[in-house]
């Protein structure tokens, strides 16, 4: 048996997590911030690194707690080391760098997209992976395509080139007065629109796996604001973008079924080429946005392979996926120094473990 202490701060999530042999999560404790950026419409980067300064320390008591586990009853700790907020991230690695030191047990850092990829380990019905798989992670920070050909084996084939499908709905949210974070929001607010009622574009990019969200968003804009110079009646909505006023005739509900529409067609329909192109044996979807009911069912729909997501509570961040992905890195022999350093940026095909 392996029990490995796991800690995640790369955004606005304190967490602290044992993981068991890779797969059986012994205890999960997530401290959210939500409260404190939803005023902000986003995360705050000197609010969050505060915040987990603040709880990280109750935080990690609780996971240990909770599994009922004394330090000497692990076998390694692990930290994410990134890609994220360096504010937040540094608290997370230095605690675990004075755990490590206090303790004698090795240290492992994790990249954050590799513990959202292997969070469906920890799916009670999950069964082992026959590579090669695809890695779809889409989150309000990342949206990746990666054909997954073993344990720490990663080809990067397409990504964002603009901004994160996250960050898209987050953004349209804020712009239609809804609620933060925007995914949520507009999924509710979709039940009762029409997807049909405006004809959002399917961004063509370069790279025939590439994403991009960055027109939609504005398509979304000039479709549903107008200046108040225009002379055309409006009303001002919370959020609305540098003086922006939302068209007194818009249904928001229309909008935010159309919206989705139009972005979980351009995810699935770069799933569905990928797939098919590397001969994956299924595909692996990841990360906040993982969560979007539509999302699910279109790629279950459209693709001839297996489907495979988290449960909804393991779709955003926590440290439980940190744990799963330690493991397999741990066995593998993978150890990092007390000097390493938070990575603001990291892709996942970078791979520094063996450094």
């Amino acid at each position: 048996m392996t029990a490995i202490l796991a800690i995640e701060t790369s955004c606005d999530e304190t967490a602290a997590a044992v993981v068991i042999d890779g797969a059986t999560i012994a205890s999960n404790i997530v401290a959210s911030q939500l409260d404190l950026h939803a005023q902000y419409g986003g995360v705050f980067p000197e609010v969050a690194s505060r915040a987990h300064a603040e709880s990280i320390s109750d935080v990690v008591a609780q996971a240990m707690t909770q599994a009922d586990m004394v330090y000497t009853d692990l076998d390694a700790l692990a930290v994410t080391q990134g890609p994220g907020l360096v504010g937040s991230l540094l608290v997370g690695i230095n605690f675990a760098k004075g755990l490590a030191l206090a303790t004698g047990l090795p240290l492992l850092g994790i990249n954050h997209l590799e513990g959202h990829v292997y969070s469906l380990w920890l799916a009670p019905a999950f069964s082992e992976a026959v590579f090669p798989v695809l890695a779809l992670i889409v989150s309000g920070g990342h949206s990746e395509l990666l054909v997954m050909r073993g344990h720490g084996a990663y080809q990067r084939i397409g990504g964002t080139i603009d901004d994160a499908a996250g960050e898209a709905f987050d953004k349209v949210g804020r712009l239609l007065g809804l609620s933060y974070p925007g995914g949520p929001a507009i999924e509710e607010a979709a039940k009762s629109g029409a997807a049909n009622a405006y004809h959002f574009p399917r961004a063509k990019t370069e790279g025939a796996y590439d994403f991009s969200f960055s027109g939609l968003k504005t398509a979304v804009l000039r479709a549903v604001t107008i200046q108040p110079s225009g002379g055309r009646r409006a009303k001002r909505i919370r959020g609305a973008e540098k003086g922006a006023q939302l068209r007194d005739d818009i249904n928001i509900s229309d909008v935010a079924a159309s919206f989705q529409e139009a972005l979980t067609d351009a995810l699935v329909a770069r799933a569905q080429r990928a797939a098919r192109d590397f001969n994956a044996n299924a595909v692996y979807l990841s990360g906040g946005v993982s969560a979007n009911t539509m999302l699910r069912e279109k790629l279950r729909a459209k693709l001839s392979v297996p489907v495979n997501y988290p449960p909804l509570t393991l779709c955003t961040d926590n440290a439980a996926m940190i744990g799963a992905a330690a493991h397999f890195r741990y066995l593998a022999g993978h150890r990092a120094s007390l000097d390493i350093e938070a990575r603001a940026s990291w892709r996942l095909s970078e791979d520094v473990y063996a450094d």
